[in-house]
């Protein structure tokens, strides 16, 4: 039978203070929504339905980034209860296994829904909540169960009896799964009498168990699956508890890190064996590290390609690649495409954006390569430039293989360097240098001996 996932993402989320969606703000670097998604797709959810509301264009926008997604808009919001109707009304659902979840409630695991799901396709319930215990209960709704464990209805926190708040301590996490043709047949007759004047989702048990039909519960060990984000200040403990889930998976599998509670690794970074990453390093995007690498201490990679055994210290690199045995940094800035090739190096203070850098080729320290190749075994003196923009266009650097290029030295693109030439230190090079040939441009030195003692008597008789 077919599942399919409605994730309830319309909420206002006004304790973010924000002028984005609840659901957009991001966790590691994947916004809350998109987490939501991610669980129920690797859940093995057939149809992923999300309900949109508040932000409703920028929620689709990003949405249409992930294939296989559906949105819903729910013009009014009127409660859990009525965006799950409006779901299952729009996408014509009727049949199968309904999961319901949030877009706020970004730590739920995927094999903790397939738990649900697998729950009701016995056959035998027409529903499965899953529920909790946190630490402190205050607040949650709790969950009442007869003798033989099946839930009769659920209670909210403002009107447990004092005895209830006592006893009942499990909790309802608001997440469900349902069988599709008993939630469609019944899901109309949830109702609106209470203070807010909304339909909600909690009614569902009590009114299934009315018709005679089977509802169970889910106990979930970790609590912290079910963390919904409502502020800014939960955002951080959610990214924090992923973190440490993230975190403890790489160690697992290989990985060092001096300090976990330091070092920031997004969804869908890879990372190889006996890598170390060192504290403040932040690995996000498409990113992949190799194995034998260090990295860090303060370096932000982000859909980063690394090969093995590099160095990359204090180092930010996007949207580019190292291969094996490069170094990069102290403190260099690789974007825009660039790629260094086996055995390279971009030193201190290095800028290389749109580049390609050969097989033992060094940027060693203190310049900017823009819009270049460079050969093999090419050595870059400190200070130097290719001046890749006149202000409207980008021209393009070709250096050859075995070249050395002097310190302090503009190359003015577009230009050549032939293989083997070698540029002078301090030089200008506005034409193409021929293979083996020696480029050197440079004014001629003024040296008045004298001068400067005669300014410097002057300058004291004038105080």
């Amino acid at each position: 039978m077919p599942v399919t996932a409605i994730v309830l993402a319309a909420g206002e989320g006004t304790r973010m203070k924000s002028r984005h969606p609840k659901v957009m703000h991001k966790m590691l670097d994947r916004p809350l929504v998109g987490w939501a998604v991610r669980s129920v797709k690797d859940a093995g959810a057939d149809r992923v339905v999300v309900v949109v509301g508040n932000g409703a264009d920028e929620v689709r926008s990003y949405l249409g980034t992930i294939p296989g997604v559906e949105t819903v808009e729910q013009t009014e919001r009127l409660g859990t209860g009525h965006a799950t109707r409006v779901a299952l009304e729009a996408a014509g659902v009727s049949d199968g296994t309904v999961v319901v979840t949030y877009g706020d409630t970004p730590l739920v695991r995927p094999e903790t829904i397939r738990a649900l799901v697998e729950r009701v396709e016995r056959g035998d319930q027409s529903a499965c909540l899953l529920t909790m215990t946190p630490p402190d209960v205050s607040g949650y709704g709790r969950v009442v169960t007869d003798a033989e464990g099946q839930v009769e209805r659920i209670i909210e926190d403002k009107d447990c009896t004092p005895e209830q708040r006592a006893t009942l301590l499990e909790c309802n996490s608001g997440v469900y799964a349902f069988d599709g043709a008993a939630l469609a047949t019944h899901i109309g007759e949830v109702g609106n009498d209470n203070v807010q004047g909304e339909y909600y989702l909690t009614d569902m048990p009590a009114i299934l168990k009315s018709h005679g039909l089977g509802v169970v519960a889910q106990h979930v060990d970790d609590y912290a699956e079910m963390l919904g984000v409502n502020s800014r200040i939960q955002l951080a403990e959610a990214t924090r508890a992923m973190q440490g889930r993230i975190n403890r998976r790489l160690m697992a599998e290989g990985v060092t890190m001096m300090d976990p509670t330091q070092v920031w690794v997004g969804p869908d970074v890879t990372v190889g064996q006996d890598t170390e990453l060192l504290p403040q390093t932040f690995l996000m995007g498409q990113t992949t590290v190799g194995t034998d690498c260090v990295i860090g201490p303060n370096s932000r990679l982000t859909n980063a390609t690394v090969g093995n055994n590099c160095l990359v210290d204090e180092t930010i690199i996007v949207d580019s690649a190292i291969d094996d045995d490069v170094k990069c940094g102290p403190r260099a800035y690789l974007r825009g495409g660039a790629h260094f090739h086996k055995g390279s190096k971009a030193g201190t203070h290095v800028e290389i954006k749109g580049s390609e850098v050969g097989e033992g080729s060094k940027v060693p320290h203190l310049s900017y390569i823009g819009d270049a190749r460079l050969g093999r075994d090419v050595n870059i003196g400190g200070g130097s430039i290719t001046c890749n923009y006149d202000g409207k266009h980008k021209s393009h650097t070709e250096i050859g293989d075995h070249v050395f290029v002097g310190s302090d030295t503009m190359m003015v693109a577009p230009v050549t360097i032939g293989d083997n030439a070698l540029v002078g230190a301090s030089s200008c090079i506005t034409r193409d240098v021929p293979a083996g040939a020696l480029a050197l441009e440079r004014s001629k030195m003024f040296v008045k001996e004298g001068w400067a003692d005669e300014y410097w008597a002057r300058l004291r008789e004038e105080d």
